[in-house]
């Protein structure tokens, strides 16, 4: 069984259908694409995924466990994570700060243990510098965990949002256009982190993004949306030849 399965997927606002008979199917430690042209449902189907919205059709299958329609809190308990193509960082809390606020899904005292700052919390406390200092040094952003995390250069700030987002010790991670705004450099840099990512954690990786080197470069499977509704699927060198997929993002028949 895959780690996700997608059946029939869809969801409709009001008389608009954004997204219909969605397939989806994401083996572990793979890297896949979610491609399309500008207001194809790629956003909306992250949603769907993590909670944001309920589908009006379909099911949501994560590690044999369905998981459809049910809230963010208990997806992201589930093993889903993301990110967003808007950087969405706490700005005025550290670098390590911020990691540590995806480790709290996995604290285990009580509300009492921590008012009281009893042992049991400190040693808690201490566990998630440790794991929050590891995570920044995979990112090579160990030298920065004190400063504010508006401090950090652009670049610097998408790896700890993906930083943030591991610390939840996701089975699938999200990541919503991770190279935008970047430099050719810093795409590059991203595109050995995303692969190190999978790699070391051992996770699913499936990302949305308008740079199609990236997707290309990445990517082992790649589904494009347009209007909602699968047009293709496969390898870049398939996608990158197939003539709906051309005519979606040129604007032709």
């Amino acid at each position: 069984m895959a780690l996700l399965e997608v059946s029939n997927l869809g969801i409709a606002f009001g008389g608009l259908q954004a997204v219909a008979q969605l397939d989806l199917s994401i083996e572990k430690g793979h890297l896949y694409g979610l491609i399309g042209p500008n207001g194809a449902g790629k956003t909306t189907v992250f949603n769907m995924l993590t909670g944001v919205y309920k589908p009006t059709e379909g099911n949501i299958v994560l590690d044999g466990k369905d998981i459809t329609g049910q809230n963010p809190e208990h997806i992201s308990r589930a093993g889903v994570a993301r990110t967003f193509q808007n950087i969405r960082l706490f700005n005025e809390m550290t670098v390590l700060d911020n990691v540590k606020v995806g480790l709290h899904n996995q604290i285990k005292y009580n509300m009492w243990t921590g008012i009281f700052r009893l042992p049991a919390f400190k040693e808690k406390e201490h566990e998630m510098n440790r794991e929050a200092h590891k995570l920044l040094k995979i990112f090579d952003l160990d030298g920065e965990a004190n400063l504010k995390a508006n401090q950090l250069p652009y670049g610097k700030q998408r790896k700890l949002e993906i930083a943030r987002a591991l610390a939840t010790n996701p089975k699938l991670l999200l990541l919503d256009e991770p190279a935008a705004g970047m430099n050719p450099n810093e795409t590059e840099e991203l595109m050995q982190t995303v692969r190190s990512v999978r790699d070391q954690f051992g996770i699913a990786i499936l990302l949305i993004e308008h740079d199609m080197n990236f997707v290309m470069g990445i990517c082992e499977e790649i589904t494009v949306l347009d209007y909602g509704r699968v047009i293709a699927r496969g390898d870049g060198k398939a996608i990158r030849n197939n003539p709906k997929v051309i005519a979606a993002y040129l604007g032709g028949d």
